[in-house]
């Protein structure tokens, strides 16, 4: 008896809530499916209903929430999965609801607002081009997040015609690349290695190494990216200039073990909090591995794998001083006139590091757009501070994706980024999409 009372008013909801309950639909028969919002209140999903009582899912931006929000046909992606239970609840005032009864009429469903800002979206989406890849931008303080942007995409609006070519699509436009895509994340994971390193040597400020533009261990040689031969180096120049044979030889230096513990504390290997579905992302070095391993892991190429989404909560606990907020993507629920039901508040995820540790890395972090390699962020009307990075994806030297992670307004950040390119190839700069999108925000 008291677990039957202990479901009906806790787990009732969840099990009615799942994506993979069919009762949700026949909720339909009743109520109009109700909108999507963004935190401005513009409408990034609604149902029309005609004259004659046909409805059709709107999405008014197209492409540009297409994987955030999803679409509610040949099953449902994005919010549009996540919410349905609410969006197919209605909490219109009740004797409006007594007269649609009487004239079998459908109520209209709630509203989910969203802490998603459609400027910023935009802004994401159209720095993003035609490249593959993605863009998160959240609010460290808070964990909201504002923008979330996959490419390829698709039209919402038209998936049901178009769900054969979208289904079998060889690009996997229906993947949503922000939270799924797992990738190597090149020297945006110097971030986690100087972590480690800190960890293990309290003197790092006392580190020195002199880059003469490669390494070699065991047969192994390790390269600075385009040639370069950065010279004596201390721990922040090494990050600041992203220099490989440094972070190499920092590698040499690590405990496995330790290094193994530390990305756990970073959520690898982990579910990681999100509404949407997310990949695990992977980091497989051990005590067996050979200097190769080591060397290739430290400067973020090797087996480890990432989501671009990941990067960000990494970058959100440095700029939060070690604190990693919740993420969260609804705002508030409210019934169609506007009268709120329920609401979302920051809460928080856990220490992801000590205040100690996020202020040095973001000290590092803010070297790397000072003077080193996201120097195009510098001289702005905003400070900022981040990591760039390219990872290989082919044992073709010139093949590489670009990433960026990054924060702005340092002294109190405002927006964390991730941003990835696919194939970039040398020809594109993940630091300019964030540039774009910072430039966005503050002008």
């Amino acid at each position: 008896m008291g677990y039957i009372a202990y479901f009906q008013v806790v787990k009732s909801r969840d099990i009615i809530r799942s994506p993979y309950n069919a009762r949700q639909d026949s909720y339909a028969d009743r109520v109009v499916r109700g909108k999507i919002v963004d935190k401005n209140g513009n409408v990034l999903a609604q149902t029309n209903v005609a004259p004659d009582g046909t409805e059709t899912r709107e999405y008014p931006y197209g492409n540009i929430f297409a994987h955030v929000v999803g679409y509610s046909v040949q099953g449902k992606a994005g919010l549009e999965a996540e919410e349905n239970y609410e969006l197919l609840t209605s909490n219109a005032f009740f004797l409006e609801k007594l007269k649609n009864e009487f004239q079998d009429q459908k109520n209209q469903g709630d509203t989910v607002v969203t802490t998603l800002d459609a400027t910023l979206q935009e802004a994401a989406y159209d720095a993003l081009g035609a490249h593959k890849g993605a863009v998160v931008v959240l609010e460290p303080s808070t964990g909201k997040i504002l923008a979330m942007v996959s490419k390829p995409d698709y039209d919402p609006n038209t998936v049901k015609q178009n769900w054969e070519a979208l289904s079998t699509d060889e690009n996997s436009v229906l993947l949503n690349r922000a939270t799924q895509g797992l990738y190597a994340p090149g020297s945006t994971f110097k971030i986690v290695t100087a972590l480690e390193y800190m960890r293990e040597h309290s003197d790092y400020n006392s580190y020195s190494y002199n880059c003469t533009g490669v390494i070699e261990q065991e047969g192994t040689a390790i390269h600075c990216y385009g040639g370069n031969v950065h010279g004596p180096l201390d721990l922040q120049g090494s990050f600041a200039y992203s220099c490989n044979t440094s972070f190499s030889n920092i590698g040499l230096s690590l405990d496995p073990s330790a290094f193994q513990a530390t990305s756990k504390e970073l959520l690898f290997g982990k579910k990681l909090p999100c509404v949407l579905p997310a990949a695990k992302s992977s980091f497989t070095l051990s005590a067996q591995d050979g200097s190769a391993a080591r060397m290739m892991t430290a400067m973020g190429q090797g087996q480890t794998q990432v989501s671009p989404y990941h990067m960000a909560l990494i970058t959100a606990a440095v700029a939060n001083g070690g604190t990693l907020m919740k993420p969260y993507l609804v705002d508030s629920v409210t019934n169609y006139k506007g009268a709120e039901m329920s609401k979302n508040k920051p809460s928080k995820y856990g220490e992801l590091m000590t205040a100690q540790e996020a202020s040095a890395l973001k000290s590092y972090m803010q070297s790397v757009v000072d003077y080193g390699t996201g120097s195009v962020l510098s001289g702005q009307s905003y400070t900022a501070a981040g990591k760039t990075g390219t990872a290989e994806y082919s044992s073709d030297k010139e093949k590489d994706h670009s990433w960026f992670v990054g924060m702005s307004n340092v002294e109190n950040p405002e927006l964390v980024i991730s941003v990835i390119i696919e194939s970039s190839d040398g020809t594109a700069k993940a630091v300019n999409v964030a540039k774009q999108v910072f430039d966005t925000y503050y002008y």
